[in-house]
Formats: structure tokens, C-alpha cells, sequence
């Protein structure tokens, strides 16, 4: 397919591949192995040189999940990660992580988690850039229990989970007591009917493999590498057309933009592996081979989520100079389409923040709202992303590109 820059239609076709053509993009899967064979190709082609971040991390396969007791049956889905499991036993119930803290040894029960405590996803256990103390806490009384599995009911929350309904509330491949989840009305009938014993069943394994990022270059100095970067992993379950193939489209279609740059400040293209999974084990393999030279990263941009049909590009920047930001600011507000939106820490730019780097990071405007209706969901698909404002975008980018070269 030739890909080139100023088409929709090659965007188009593009999020058709990613999206449509394979099964899914979840990190260790031959679908996510295929993805990023496709963008290191057209990188390539684009007269990029690339460059392969291989690193190891587990690919997870499940053939469902059950809960009964007797007759009775209530629906659960897997804990994404978990171990298999098919054990009989009796339920111990426990709302906050303080009844879980007093109770007594767990082993041979199912501990079943509703209320107060299912309130949010926990944070994977070895997740390094962000860690709540009361997460840590969760899983230090629970593995010190020794459940033989644990249940989780769980209600809506848009704001960290996304549209899925219920949200597993372990997801973590280093959590080794299997897990499943349901919803909280299928809690409290569970609790209603209070059986005696119970079986769950987990049909899954985890499965040692490899991934990679694809790292792309141009330029011939890289102590202080601009750095344009999107994720490509998705979600299992999700097409993940705005979270986030139109990210990885539009900076292909922004390479190509670049195809004929070749300045000495050096040009980085970074498209990370891992951003939805719990290891986040990509942006860790990237860091461990940039060390401390990442603080010297001149300015990153990244894109996630961008590029919605229904609301303009939401763009935020972070920890500029005064003279960058002024210029960036000045393109940017020209822009139709596009809306200086509020500052958000949820995505790869927040690692370079972290560091001290300057950063401008483009997603959708009012993306809390389309976050909570169709992130991380079977919704997310090609028909909700715009392809001429990822144009738009890549073009955008380009320019910035040049300003930041220009100094």
C-alpha cells in the first residue's frame, strides 16, 4: 500500500488494518506483532532508519470464566492476567481492606470484594509511574490471606476505567492468585443468596513472549532528540481506533511529512509498546536503554486518543521555555479544529514530564466524556475517528517540529 501523507484515504486504509484486518493489538499477541511490523515498514519507507526495543512480556490467553452453586449461576468474566483456576469452596465477604486486614486465614476460600473497596481499578503491583499507598495496601492483605481465588463485584467508573462495564479490578500478570470479576448488581445476588459453597472456574494461561517498540531516527545528532511517540497496544476486547491507531496514523503520516528532513538535530519517532498493559513494559524498556540521558530530550509530543469525528484536537503543553511555548502556542491557536484542552498525565508524554522534558500532548477535546462512553470498549472503532483531522494533525506536527529545530 503507498502511503502517503496528504490522503484521508491512506489514513483510512491504514486504520482499517490496525483496527479491522487484526484481531487485536493487545501487547504479546501475533495481532500486536503484525502492527508493529506494519508501522516499522512504512517508517522504512518513509526513509526512516528503525531500530527494534525487543523485550520480554507474557501473553495472556482465557477461554471464559464460571461461578455456581448448585442450579444457580452468576456471570463473571477472567481477571485479565489471571491464573486458571476451578475450585469449590466457601465465600468470605469483605467490603473495605480493613475487614480483610482483621479477617482470618483465607486459604481454601473465595474471597469475595464488593462495595467500597472495588471502587477503582488497583494500579498493577510493579506499575513504576503511578502506585497509590491504599492500592499497595489492598494487595499486601489480600496476598497475606492466602484466598485460594478472589471475586470482585465492581460498579461504573469512567474516569479511570474507561466505558467497560464492569471493570476487572486486578489487572496484573505479577498478581498470582487467580481472579475473576462481575457486576455489582450480580454481587449482591450473590451475597443475597449467601450458598454455602461455590465454584469458580478460570479458564486461562499466561504464555512467556517478546514485543517491541519501534524506534525511528532521522538526523545526525541525537544528545538532545526531539521525540514524537504514540502507543499501538490496545486493550483486549477493543478495536482501539482512538486509543490508539489514530495516534500511530498520524505520526506515520507526519514521518512521511519529515521523509525529506535531514538536519543535524536528531529526530526520534517512537512508537511505544505497552501503554495499556500492566508492565507498561515498552516505556520501561525504553527508559532502561535512554537512562538518565532522557532529561536531555529536547521536547516530546505525543499523540493518544486524538481525532474523534464529533470534537476538535484538545492540545496541552508541559514544562516549556517560555520562547518554545510562545511559538508553539501562536501555531496552535491559528488552527481551526483545534482547542487548548486541559492538562492530563494519562499517557507516554507523562514519563518525559516526569523527567523535566518539555512536552505537548494532542488528544480529543472533551475526551473525559468520549473516555467514559467507548475507551478500553468494542465501541472504539474506525468509524468514530476523522481521518482529514489526523491530516490536520500530522501537518501540525510537522510544523512544530520545524519551530523546535529553529530553536
Amino acid at each position: 500500500m503507498e502511503y502517503r501523507a496528504d490522503g484521508a484515504a491512506q489514513a483510512a486504509a491504514a486504520l482499517h488494518f490496525l483496527c479491522t484486518e487484526l484481531p487485536t493489538r493487545t501487547l504479546g499477541t501475533e495481532g500486536n506483532r503484525r502492527a508493529t511490523q506494519f508501522v516499522e515498514a512504512h517508517l522504512a519507507a518513509s526513509g526512516w532508519r528503525t531500530e527494534r526495543q525487543v523485550f520480554d512480556c507474557l501473553e495472556w490467553l482465557y477461554a471464559g470464566a464460571n461461578l455456581s452453586a448448585g442450579e444457580a449461576e452468576w456471570p463473571v468474566l477472567p481477571g485479565p492476567w489471571s491464573l486458571p483456576c476451578n475450585v469449590e469452596a466457601a465465600l468470605f465477604a469483605c467490603a473495605t481492606v480493613e475487614e480483610i486486614e482483621a479477617a482470618p486465614d483465607l486459604s481454601g476460600r473465595i474471597l469475595l470484594l464488593h462495595g467500597p473497596i472495588t471502587a477503582e481499578q488497583l494500579m498493577p503491583k510493579r506499575f513504576p509511574f503511578y502506585n497509590p499507598d491504599e492500592h499497595q495496601r489492598i494487595y499486601t492483605a489480600v496476598e497475606s490471606k492466602r484466598p485460594a481465588a478472589v471475586v470482585a463485584a465492581t460498579a461504573r467508573n469512567p474516569s479511570l476505567a474507561g466505558g467497560i462495564y464492569p471493570f476487572p479490578l486486578f489487572e496484573d500478570g505479577d498478581f498470582d492468585i487467580p481472579s475473576a470479576y462481575m457486576t455489582d448488581v450480580e454481587g449482591v445476588r450473590l451475597l443475597a443468596a449467601a450458598p454455602a459453597l461455590v465454584r469458580l472456574e478460570v479458564c486461562s494461561q499466561r504464555r512467556p513472549t517478546t514485543g517491541w517498540n519501534v524506534v525511528a531516527r532521522k538526523g545526525s545528532s541525537f544528545a538532545s532528540p526531539i521525540v514524537l511517540c504514540a502507543h499501538i497496544d490496545a486493550k483486549k476486547g477493543t478495536p482501539g481506533a482512538l486509543d490508539n491507531a489514530a495516534g500511530v496514523v498520524t505520526l506515520l503520516l507526519a514521518a512521511e511529512l519529515l521523509s525529506a528532513y535531514e538536519g543535524e538535530q536528531g529526530v526520534e519517532v517512537v512508537i511505544f509498546n505497552g501503554e495499556d498493559n500492566y508492565a507498561a513494559a515498552g516505556e520501561i524498556e525504553y527508559l532502561r536503554r535512554l537512562g538518565p540521558a532522557v532529561r536531555n530530550v529536547r521536547f516530546a509530543i505525543n499523540v493518544d486518543g486524538a481525532g474523534n469525528r464529533d470534537n476538535a484536537i484538545a492540545w496541552s503543553l508541559y514544562g516549556c521555555p517560555p520562547m518554545i511555548e510562545e511559538r508553539v502556542r501562536a501555531n496552535l491557536i491559528e488552527r481551526p479544529n483545534f482547542v487548548e484542552g486541559e492538562v492530563w498525565y494519562q499517557s507516554d508524554h507523562a514519563m518525559f514530564v516526569q523527567a523535566g522534558v518539555p512536552a505537548l500532548a494532542f488528544t480529543t477535546d472533551n475526551f473525559a466524556q468520549v473516555w467514559a462512553q467507548i475507551a478500553h470498549t468494542a465501541a472504539d472503532t474506525p468509524e468514530l475517528v476523522d481521518c482529514g483531522a489526523l491530516v490536520g494533525l500530522a501537518h501540525t506536527i510537522h510544523h512544530i517540529v520545524h519551530v523546535i529545530v529553529a530553536g
